[in-house]
Formats: C-alpha cells, structure tokens, sequence
C-alpha cells in the first residue's frame, strides 16, 4: 500500500473535519484557554478545565513490553530475539516483588475495573515486537475489563529489529497486518476518542517524527471548543530532558542517535526534524483547549510544564506502574 493511501485512507472518526489547511495561529491565540489547574501525588494526577465535563479517571497505561509468542511469529524469531528476552522479570513498582509483564498488565486492569475507571489510555509499546499472539492476548484483557480504551504506538510495538525497510514502512506495515485490531477500526497515525465531554486525541509519533496529515488532524481538533488530551508514545522536547523527550529535539537526528545498532534499525534523520515536526511542537503548545499530554517510552515518571501545559510521563507499565488520572470541572 503506498504512504499516502495508507494515511489517508481513513475517515475521521465521524467529527466532520477535514485536512488540508493550518490553523492561523493568531486564531487559536484569540481563543480562550479551557484550562485551569492541576496537581500530582505520586502517581495519581487531578486535571481542571474551565469545560464542562463529567468527572472522568483514567488509567495511563505505557511500555508494558509484552513479548508473548507462538507458532505465527517462528519465522520472525530473527527479528524479535532481543526483545523476546527482554523484560523477563521486573520489580513491581509498589510491592517490590517479582512480576512478568502479563502479570503487571492484568493486575493493572484488574485495578482498573475493580475500582470502576471510566477509561484506558495505552501510549505504546505495549508489545516489544509486533506478535500476533501478544496483541490477541492483551485485547481479549481489555475487552474484559468492558472500559473504553485508545491506544497509540510505541516505537518497539511495530518492530521487528533487523527486518529491511525505513521505519515508516516498517510501521506501515505491521499496523495493517498486526497491530490493526488494536486501533479499533480507527485511523493508525490519528485518531480521537469522544469521551464524557473530553476527546482524547492519538497521534503516532513513534519515529519520532509528525507526518503533515497529523498536523493538519491536530490543528483542526485544536480549534475546536472540546477540551482534549493528547496521547503520544514519544515525549515533546522539553529543556534540559535528555534525548528520550526526542519528538521536536533540537539535537534530535543522526549525530545523536545511539542505539540504531543495537535496534538493527536506520539511523534518525540526517538534518534532524522537518519542519512539519517543528510545527507540530509550536501548534500543540499553542492549542488552547489542551488540557495536557500523556506519554511513555523513558520508562521513568515525570511531569513537566511549558506555557501551562503539563506532559505527563508514565514510567513503564512492565512494572506494574500506571498513572491515575482525574479530570473534573474547576469549581
């Protein structure tokens, strides 16, 4: 499937938008902020806007690095080898005991329903190759919590390490064949989850990089009067974060990347960031109706604000570790 039929060939999630011009910035700077305030306590998080919304909680799921296997995935054992091994056993974030990732993600939805979250956000890498046997594993998981949940792409969750291909076809690829059922009949690159007066808004940008149909996507959602969330796998640059927070990284792109060896994969762009991506970054910090930013892929906690908008990042769900998220109306 070429590059842009495959991005173009879904509709967009039934909100009437369409792509193709930017947003003015002076339009969106006109408009008023929606939000109001937030406050953090290890890892549960509450989140105001001036919207009026119903009370939701979420749970922030990411880098769960399952690596379940069998029969479908033996001829692809070449390719997933490393992260086959990785992950094997890891200290739950609270107890400190042993787990496995199946047992830190079940544990967590299990939480989850027990404790009637209202919805799911999955920010990647919930796989650490793209196994049939994992994805089928994990939804049959999900669909019995009965929680609404989206999912974006992590940069492992679509490769296979040493397979031939960019990492655009690369993702391409296995979002159409094997991650497809995860994005619910949605767009894999953008996608929107309406959900009790929030939109909780997908944007792959799992190489690191923006295509111009998710700027076009995010700058049309933006404009809107609903508040939203964005939910990337890969972290926004922000000062003084190291090269993990590699999406609009002024030092992102080639000279820096260090691991393109030990992923067996091309090396980050020679020049660093299009232009696109760089927009992309100054469009999201200038949306007003963004109530913040939900990522993974460093495997560490944080939260950091620039212009009043908190990114929040999860560390690694392999752990057992989510974060317990409240959005409510500013009283």
């Amino acid at each position: 499937m070429k590059r842009r039929n495959f991005i173009n060939s879904a509709a967009l999630a039934g909100l009437g938008l369409t792509l193709g011009s930017s947003t003015p910035a002076s339009k969106q700077n006109n408009k008023k902020s929606l939000r109001a305030t937030f406050s953090q306590n290890d890892n549960r998080f509450s989140i105001y806007t001036h919207a009026n919304i119903k009370p939701t909680r979420i749970f922030h799921i990411t880098d769960t690095h399952l690596s379940l296997d069998d029969e479908r995935g033996s001829k692809y054992q070449e390719y997933s080898r490393r992260m086959a091994g990785a992950y094997k056993s890891n200290t739950h974030f609270q107890t400190q005991k042993r787990v496995t990732t199946q047992e830190s993600f079940e544990m967590t939805l299990k939480l989850a329903k027990e404790q009637d979250v209202d919805f799911l956000a999955l920010t990647g890498d919930i796989f650490s190759f793209p196994s049939e046997a994992a994805v089928e594993w994990a939804l049959q998981q999900l669909n019995e919590t009965q929680i609404p949940f989206a999912y974006v792409a992590g940069n492992h969750d679509w490769h296979y390490e040493g397979m031939s291909g960019s990492s655009t076809q690369l993702r391409e690829t296995w979002a159409t064949k094997h991650l497809k059922p995860m994005y619910q009949g949605k767009h894999p690159l953008y996608a929107s989850y309406e959900f009790n007066g929030l939109r909780f808004v997908c944007i792959d940008n799992s190489t690191y990089e923006i295509l111009p149909e998710q700027l076009d996507y995010f700058q049309e959602l933006a404009e809107s009067d609903t508040p939203i969330v964005l939910l990337m796998h890969i972290p926004l640059f922000m000062p003084g974060r190291s090269m993990g927070y590699g999406c609009a990284n002024p030092n992102w792109g080639e000279k820096g990347d260090k691991n393109f060896e030990i992923e067996r994969r091309e090396k980050w762009r020679k020049g660093g960031h299009t232009k696109v991506t760089n927009d992309f970054y100054k469009a999201v910090f200038k949306a007003p109706n963004l109530l913040g930013i939900l990522a993974g892929h460093t495997h560490r906690p944080a939260i950091d604000v620039k212009k009043g908008i908190a990114q929040m990042v999860s560390s690694h769900n392999a752990t057992a570790y989510y974060s317990d998220i409240n959005f409510n109306t500013f009283p």
